[in-house]
Parts: structure tokens; sequence; C-alpha cells
């Protein structure tokens, strides 16, 4: 055991560097960034290394050779000057007012004046930004270097006020636009965030901005690498494995599956979730690390307030255009995409359509049982422990008692998604067979007024259909008619026929029908 340091949590270069973390080694792409253009964006989920980012900007542009020994940045840059920083890091307040963003600006501006004088005469916030950068250039004879962390932190908070949004809008986007105006004052500077927030928003000024975020060149600014993985983990992969009874290459397995398939661009390489791999590695164990540091609940009120579809999340097809906007009432995916949930998994060159789906399984099992509360009776708590006992019945064939697990999970819709009960009752199902897909084999199917799904385990296979406002006859009818069974034939698993109706009057389902195929 050699105490190796991980630096969970920790978003500090100087901190990582002078005690002894290990650092996975950017700097080469850092040193690119910076001497090939002056203004940046870079939009990444969250706890994904963004403000390590900035950190590591920071102590670059302060000449800090020594925290760079022995990384690429060493062999780099060879004169290491000292430039003014302004870093604006929004991530530290919470905003429920108007005045919580105007507090935290107003704090900095006082700090920055401190250091390079004000001026009575400017008296709004943008305003007194330009003169601190002008200050700060000619007092230093260098221009200024600005590194704005987390700066869609009030837009992202105030997601379901519209007066709060228009509020700190109003606010940020002159703020912001003193980026362009005062371009000759500027060396350098690099916003970064979790949502892109549309050309019509606080960037519409800012058209010299280059966005990172879909830029192959810098694909792996952010996050893990296989490489990097292999490179500098494998004896925590080594360790990992022998404290879960596995190979080396099954916990290669493990890691890939549960961790990696961040795609940022259309045919870059996976990323793993930085977050998630130290936390592994820390503690030898596998888990849902970056989930449980909190989803935010504006995903579901998004989802519930646009009457979303669930089953279209796990294979959404999309333009650039969405990808970059902000959101709006009537389509989530924007911000499920920019916060981390979908990821891109195919681009069709031709039309310029991608094709979006959860990265990996922390990310979906997550996701599933996130929702399961806020869509059906079950409580938060006991939402994975449904999970296992309806999967447990269905592996041990015991109908009833699966399918009156399913009534539960139907019983008592919430009335704000009751009126469209069929939308309703398709995602709680979906939500509950996709988690139940993480352990058992399920293929699911959905078309107007009915759905029809195959689910196996080791001993079954059970043929499903259900139908809305319907009988259960009908519905084993249809299977019978359709020959949904006929693949499993000579299977030597026990078939079951299901025939199922769901009511829209007791918004449950009030029947089903069993038969040995």
């Amino acid at each position: 055991m050699d105490g190796k340091l991980y630096p969970v949590g920790i978003q500090n270069f100087e901190k990582i560097r002078r005690d002894g973390y290990c650092y996975i080694d950017k700097t080469a792409l850092v040193y690119q960034l910076v001497k090939t253009g002056s203004y940046y964006f870079l939009s990444r989920p969250r706890r994904f290394g963004k403000s390590l980012l900035i950190s590591t900007l920071e102590a670059y542009f302060s000449g800090k050779k020594e925290l760079f020994e022995g990384l690429a940045m060493e062999g780099l840059e060879k004169e290491w000057k000292r430039y003014p920083i302004l870093h604006l890091d929004l991530n530290i307040e919470k905003y429920d007012t108007p005045d919580s963003l105007d507090d935290i600006l107003n704090r900095n501006l006082v700090a920055w004046e401190n250091l390079y004088g004000s001026d009575p005469a400017e008296v709004s916030l943008s305003l007194r930004f330009a003169g601190v950068v002008q200050r700060a250039c000619e007092k230093t004879g260098e221009r200024v270097v600005i590194l704005v962390d987390e700066y869609d932190k009030p837009m992202l908070q105030a997601i379901n006020s519209p007066e709060l949004q228009d509020a700190y809008r109003s606010t940020l986007k002159p703020f912001y636009g003193v980026l362009k105006s005062m371009d000759g004052y500027i060396k350098f500077a690099l916003l970064t965030g979790v949502t892109k927030f549309g050309k019509v928003s606080v960037f519409s000024d800012l058209n010299n901005l280059m966005d990172l975020s879909r830029d192959l060149r810098y694909f792996d600014i952010c996050g893990i690498s296989e490489e990097e993985l292999l490179r500098d983990f494998s004896d925590d992969i080594h360790e990992l494995a022998s404290a879960n009874g596995q190979t080396f290459e099954q916990a290669c397995d493990r890691l890939k599956e549960d961790y990696d398939g961040y795609h940022f661009c259309p045919d870059s390489p996976g990323m793993y979730n930085p977050f998630s791999i130290l936390n592994t590695f820390a503690k030898k164990t596998y888990g849902s690390y970056w989930f449980e540091t909190g989803t935010p609940t504006y995903l579901v009120e998004l989802l519930k307030k646009s009457n979303y579809d669930l089953e279209e999340v796990s294979h959404v097809e999309t333009d650039a255009n969405i990808l970059d906007s902000i959101f709006t009432d009537d389509n989530p995916i924007p911000v499920i995409y920019q916060s981390g949930y979908l990821t891109i998994k195919g681009y069709d060159k031709r039309f310029g359509i991608y094709t979006l789906g959860f990265p990996n399984r922390e990310v979906e099992e997550g996701f599933m049982n996130f929702l399961l509360p806020f869509y059906s009776a079950v409580s938060k708590t006991r939402s994975p422990f449904e999970i296992k006992r309806f999967v447990t019945d269905v592996e041990s064939g015991d109908i009833d008692g699966f399918m009156e697990r399913l009534q539960s999970f139907l019983a008592d819709c919430p009335y704000e998604l009751a009126k469209d009960v069929e939308l309703h009752y398709q995602n709680v199902l979906f939500i509950v067979f996709r988690l139940a897909g993480l352990y058992t084999k399920v293929e699911y199917h959905t078309s107007r007024g009915r759905i029809d799904l195959v689910l196996q385990t080791d001993s079954y296979v059970y043929v499903m259909e259900f139908k809305l406002d319907g009988t259960a006859e009908q519905a084993i009818q249809q299977i019978e008619d359709k020959q949904y069974a006929l693949p499993f034939a000579k299977d030597s698993r026990k078939v079951y026929s299901i025939g199922i109706n769901f009511s829209s009057e007791t918004r449950n389902i009030d029947r089903w029908i069993v038969k040995e195929a």
C-alpha cells in the first residue's frame, strides 16, 4: 500500500501539487490553449474538473513555475511571466433573490478595486468591472487574465423563476460584455459552466468567445481518458480488482461500464468521470459517487413541465442548435445533455444529426432511481429496494408478486401528471423496466395505446402486452395473433405470455391474464 493521495473534491491546482496528490497532466493542453487563442468558453458536466482547469490557468498566469515541475508545461514554457488575474467564482452563492448576484459581484469588485484603485464615476457593476480591467493593466504593465468559474450558476438556480432569470440576465449581460469592450486590455479569458445558455442570452454580445465544448482538439481537457487511466492508475486498478475479487481485466471492464462513455465530440474517445473514478480508487468500492453529490431538481421540474415522454431519453436525435441552446419548456434535452445525463452516441454527418444516450451505468441507474419517486408513489429512500424486490420476483417466477408491485408503482398518480394518463403510465413503466433491465434483459416497444415488452432472466421469459382501456383478454389475444412468443418456442426456459390492461379511470393496471406458452 503506497498511500496514494486522491484529490477527491479538491479543485485547487496548487494544493494538489504542494500536498502530493496525484495529478493527471493536462498542462500540454493548457499551454496549447494559452498560445493559440485568447477568449474561450467550456461547458462540461458538474464535478468534471472545470474548477481545477481554472485553478491550473491561475497558477500558470501567476508565474508559479515550481508547481509545474515534472509536468509537460515545464518543458514548454520559457518565460513564466506574471499577469494580473481577475478570478470570479460564481459557484459559492445561493441565488434566490435579485440581490444575491449583485452582492457577489460587488464583493469581487471591491477586492479588485482595493488592489487596482476605483473611480467614483463608475456606478454600475459593469462600469466598475471595465475600470478595474483598465487600471489593472495600466498599473502592472501587463494585460489582464479573466477566469470565470460556473458563469451560469445564477441562471441555473433560477430556472423556475422567469423574473429572477430576467434580473440575472440583465445584470450579467453587460458585465460579461466587458470582455469585448475592453479587448485591448485583456490577455486571456476563460468562462466555464454547465450550460451554453444560447446565443440570445448573456452571451449575445460575446461573439469573440471560442467554444471548446465540442472541440475535438480539447475533448480530454477535463476528465480521464482510457489512456490516462491505464497509464497513471494501473496499480490502483490492480488494488481495486483484488479488493473486489476480480481480475485486472474484470476491474477495467467494470470501470468502463460504470464510469466511461462521455463523448463531447462525435468521434472522440470516451472520457471517464474523474469524480467517480477517484472515489472508487480511494474507497476500493464501486458506487454511484457522481450521482450522490446531488441531482438538480430543476431537471425533474423541466421534465414534468414539458410533459416529456421519458422513453425518448434513451435514443434522442437532435442537432447542434439544440445541443447549444438554452432550455425551453417544451424541450428539456439541452439541459439534460449539458448536465451530463446524456452524451453523444453517434453523429450523422450528412444531416448533422446527433444521437444521444446515457453515458454509462452509473448515470442510467442513478437517473432512473432519481426519477422514480417523482413519477410514482414510491418514496426516495424505498426506490432502490422496491426495484430489487421487483427484479427478485421476476427472477423467481412470481408473476402475481411482480404485477402487484407494478400496481404499487402506478398507484397514487401525482395529480399534476394525471392530465395525460397514458403518458404517465408509459413513463412509470419505462423507468421501472429500464431499471429492471440493468439486471435482466428487457426489450421495450411503445405505440399508441399499447406497450409490448419481453423480459428475460436465466430461467424465465415473459412476453407481455399492455393495453390502455382495452381488456386483458385482448392483450393475450394480440400476443397469440402476432406470435410474439414464437422466437422462444425452442427455449429451455419457461415462457409466459401475460396480457395486461391499464384503466385510465382507476389510473392503474386493473387486470392481467397469464398463459404458459
